[in-house]
Order: structure tokens, then sequence, then C-alpha cells
């Protein structure tokens, strides 16, 4: 449903230079670690996956610096607020509830809590782990025939959604401008589910993410380039048997910064299902294979609590430009606060 974002999720390049002086200092800098903040919408609402509330957010798991991992010793705490209301047409029947609906219309509230900590290093390379608590809100309409039910009807859950893991993160610098980070996330099963509930509070399967994030800065003209590039594999859903088909997910980030702190960019991020999904509504539906493509304004501010603490925060908007078998949604918006000590 969302994917924090790690993956956030998981900052300004002149923030960037500054860091890495202050490493050399000996002080403790502020690295974002986008890879371990889920662009959670990893919670509710988007690709074509069972109710097609799969757990990526085209252009959300982007953030400044994503290729960037801070030396052992930094924890790095990150808090986002996710917001998007979406809808399939009712002419395209979305599996959901255990039964077909045609049409579905969804709100999804997240708020995700992310504490990473980094704690070793070798080879160049910096290594760290962490952890994202989520809490979802949801409201689900759709228009059910089946058994079970028949019209339009609706549902609301507001609970704990699964938690995010980030087992390893791993951060190296090609150059000093020139920035990677792999890492192996994954999100456990453990929100309530109820397969006839039409709105619920996790997913019932197990996912595992494998990422790489790049980062390439342009000190002399405050320029930044980020990219977030993942594959999602998802577990038999046993209470359905319904079994979604692995996601690509690709956001990239085009960021120019300014000597107040503040910087503007654009975000693009697009979902593509390889595959298709399997079991006894996903053969109904040819497989309901899905994609995605969203595209949308950034705007980012830095700065440092009682002069020393760093502190970044961020806001966008991503609407869906295009869709296919996914909630398209206008109304996109993640706003997001990192502090690192």
């Amino acid at each position: 449903m969302f994917q924090l974002f790690s993956g956030s999720c998981r900052f300004a390049c002149s923030l960037a230079d500054a860091a890495r002086r202050a490493v050399r200092k000996h002080s403790k800098p502020l690295f974002p670690i986008v890879l371990a903040v889920p662009a959670l919408f990893g919670s509710g609402a988007a690709h074509a996956t069972e109710s097609a509330l799969g757990r990526p957010v085209s252009g959300t798991s982007v953030a400044s610096g994503a290729g960037e991992v801070p030396p052992p010793g930094i924890t790095i705490i990150n808090l986002q607020q996710v917001y998007m209301d979406g809808s399939i047409g009712g002419s395209r029947p979305v599996p959901i509830g255990g039964q077909l609906s045609l049409g579905a219309d969804a709100k999804v509230a997240m708020t995700v809590a992310t504490v990473m900590r980094t704690w070793g290093s070798a080879g160049g390379w910096n290594f760290g782990s962490g952890i994202t608590l989520p809490y979802i809100w949801e409201s689900v309409h759709a228009t059910l025939s089946g058994q079970r039910a028949s019209g339009t009807v609706g549902d609301r859950v507001s609970n704990l959604y699964d938690l995010y893991f980030t087992p390893i993160v791993a951060g190296y610098s090609l150059t000093p401008n020139d920035h990677i980070a792999l890492s192996f996330n994954f999100y456990a099963p453990t929100g309530n589910y109820d397969p006839k509930a039409l709105a619920n509070a996790g997913q019932n399967t197990w996912t595992f993410i494998p990422q790489v994030a790049y980062t390439k800065t342009l000190p002399k003209y405050g320029l930044e380039f980020d990219a977030v590039m993942g594959f999602q594999f998802y577990t038999r859903n046993n209470a359905t048997q319904y079994q979604n088909a692995p996601l690509f997910t690709l956001d990239v980030m085009g960021l120019k910064t300014f000597a107040n702190g503040v910087g503007v960019g654009l975000v693009m991020g697009t979902t593509q299902q390889l595959g298709k999904d399997s079991g006894p509504l996903a053969t109904r539906l040819d497989g309901f294979v899905g994609s995605d493509f969203a595209l949308g304004p950034i705007v980012t501010y830095k700065t440092r609590i009682a002069a020393k603490m760093p502190l970044s925060a961020s806001l966008r908007w991503v609407p869906v430009i295009s869709s296919s078998n996914r909630l398209k949604s206008t109304n996109t918006f993640l706003g997001s606060a990192t502090v690192a000590f």
C-alpha cells in the first residue's frame, strides 16, 4: 500500500558538501537515507495488485541524498505524512474483498516513523540498518456484485500497518560528487487483515525489496540528481490465494538549491508490473497487469537545530499522469522531516 517510504522515506548538494566537511572534522552531519523510508504508499493505494492497493506509490521513494550513507555512529530519524485519493473507473473490474468490484475509490493517509543507525564500514563502504513503523487510515468504496454483497459498499480502517525493515543498507562514494547505496528491505505481514474486508491495515504478504540509489551533485551550480530503483517480490496471500506479480519501480528527482537552504525541483516516478498476477480472481482478469507514471514538484529546506543538529524537510505533490489497473490520483502528497545526531 505505501512503500515508505523507507524510504522516507530513505538533501541539498550544499548540505552534502557541508556534511562531508563535517565528517573530516569528526562532527555528525545529516545524511538522508531514503532507502530506509518506504515510499509508503506502500500501504494503501496504487498498483495492479490485489484490491489495486499495492505497496508502492510512484514518486514517493526518492529524496535528496538518496545515494549517500553516513559513517558509523549516526542515528537518523525520519517522519513522513502521506496522503492520496484515487479511483479506478467503473468499467474496470477490480479484485477486492474476495470478489470482483466494478470500480473502486480509496482515500489513504499514512503516518510513518523510521529510525536508522549506521554501525560499520569496510573498504570504503558504510553500513546501516533501520526499522519503520507505519500507521494507516484508509477509506474504500466499491460497487460489488456477488454472493456476499452487492451494490455500492464502503469500508474504513485505522490501525498499524505492516512493519518495514531494512536489515542492511550499504553506501559507497564513487567520487566526491557521485554516491551509490544498495539496500535490502522487506515488509512483514504484521497489520490486521480480513480477507472479506474492503479496507485492511495490512496486506497479508511478505514483500522483499532490493533497491539501488544514486546521487550526483554539481556544487558549483547548486544542482543535484537522485534516483531510486527497486524490485518488489510478493509471497502468496494464503487467505485469498492471490499471488501478486513482481513490480519494478523507478523514481528520479532533479533539485536546485539556494544559499538560504531552500531547494526546488521536479520528481518523476513509475511502477511497472513484471508479468501477470495469478490466482482464481486474477485469472478472470487476465492477470490484472498494471502500470503508472507520476510527475510533480518538490520543495525542500535545510537548517540546524541549536546550531549543530541538522534538520531537513520537504513537501511534494506527485499526481498520476497515466495509469492502467492502478488507482489514479491527482492528490498525492508527501511531507517529510529528517534529523540526524
